[in-house]
């Protein structure tokens, strides 16, 4: 959900490709080092006729080599290397009884990236894969553990019994919060596949040990590539996707859950944003007041408040989350001012209400910027249906998050 921007360094040399490497010897001009230097006594004699037939065909070789690299590739035939190029030829060394031939050109660029962005391609897929495979292990733990209150430190092997007692609370809390996150990070990916502005694949994040089991999702994203338009798009996507899932489950879950135990999971409670509070009155008006529903007896309801209270989180428009993304759509530099505001509101809020477990979320916020790097084009015109849509996405943090999360009791 946070997508860091990553600044692009294009130096002059590569300014036209972010590739480009510095072209390295090739074997040939080896050949032609020895034969240059401790060549003289053989010219005019049968062997440096052989030398200059054997260096000719392995130059044809080459030639072949490179341009079915550059086809592959899509970078069209490579320069002929047995023609002069514009770089000039150093005349022949005195003594030699052979013609020097030109020096041979490095591989197309393109096909340099195509023999290198395998490796990149397979590192950039593992991490995402191996992190997204933990954090599946985290939320099953904590949707079968948090769910039974009897599963503690004080009894051996409680919670490896809890995890197989449970399995069906674990799995169902497991499936319905990674689904939630995995709808609100493809809605930035696939944005951002679209207006191709280069961007990772989502990273989740493992809290294992906690009633949550997860701290989200962060994708690292090239906003500097795209415009004004193009990143509002790509920030406000993954929230409105990962609300079309959280608020079904919510009322799946709200509609068939039971009144959470006295006490909570483990002594826990957690507070009801305002979406629930109305999804609650609406739909089960026999509740008495006062009733918690969020709990992991209900793995629907928790994971539907997990995705709420991420969702609320990122909207909050402040740096690089995603409400940063649409108030700078928005407002442009000024929502630097709207950002410095919300952090201030922030810490006062923290430091009052004593809710300290606010300060890891707020010092990540400062510690990422809370100054929005400019986009290709910050003139872009939005139109009438995306402005109006920015507002009202504001809107998200007042119905979603709650500033209690967690209470004890």
């Amino acid at each position: 959900m946070l997508k860091l921007m990553v600044p692009e360094e294009i130096s002059p040399a590569s300014a036209g490709n972010s590739e480009i490497e510095a072209p390295r010897p090739h074997a040939l001009d080896a050949t032609r080092i020895i034969v240059a230097t401790a060549g003289a006594p053989l010219a005019g004699t049968p062997l440096a006729a052989i030398a200059a037939s054997e260096i000719r065909a392995s130059e044809t070789k080459a030639a072949a080599s490179y341009d079915q690299a550059a086809e592959l590739a899509g970078g069209g035939p490579a320069p002929n290397p047995t023609e002069p190029q514009s770089t000039g030829v150093l005349p022949s060394p005195p003594g030699i009884g052979f013609e020097a031939a030109a020096p041979i050109p490095p591989a197309p660029a393109s096909a340099r990236s195509a023999r290198s962005a395998k490796p990149a391609d397979r590192q950039q897929f593992w991490l995402p894969a191996v992190l997204f495979g933990l954090t599946c292990l985290s939320t099953y733990a904590a949707g079968a553990i948090w769910s039974d209150p009897f599963a503690s430190s004080s009894e051996p092997g409680s919670f490896v019994l809890a995890l197989v007692d449970n399995a069906r609370h674990g799995l169902a809390y497991m499936a319905a919060v990674m689904s939630i996150l995995l709808a609100h990070e493809m809605g930035h990916f696939l944005q951002a596949v679209r207006y191709r502005t280069p961007a990772s694949l989502p990273f989740f994040l493992p809290m294992p040990l906690t009633p949550l089991g997860t701290m989200g999702a962060v994708i690292a994203l090239r906003g500097s590539q795209a415009n004004r338009r193009e990143l509002f798009d790509i920030g406000l996507t993954g929230p409105l996707a990962g609300l079309l899932l959280a608020l079904p489950l919510a009322w799946i879950g709200i509609r068939t859950a039971e009144i959470a135990p006295i006490g909570g999971d483990w002594g826990l409670s957690f507070g009801d944003p305002l979406v629930f509070k109305l999804m609650v009155a609406w739909l089960r008006p026999d509740l008495p007041a006062g009733s918690h529903l969020v709990s992991h007896a209900n793995p629907l309801v928790m994971a539907s408040w997990v995705g709420m209270l991420i969702t609320g989180l990122n909207m909050l428009p402040i740096g690089q989350l995603d409400g940063g993304h649409v108030t700078y759509a928005l407002l442009g530099k000024r929502a630097h001012w709207l950002a410095r505001l919300m952090v201030l509101v922030a810490f006062v809020f923290i430091v009052v209400a004593r809710q300290y477990g606010w300060s890891l979320m707020l010092g990540l916020v400062v510690f990422f910027g809370i100054r929005h790097p400019p986009t290709t084009n910050d003139r872009a015109v939005l139109g009438r249906w995306r402005t109006a849509l920015g507002w009202a996405s504001l809107a998200i943090p007042i119905f979603c998050l709650t500033p209690f999360p967690v209470v004890p009791n």
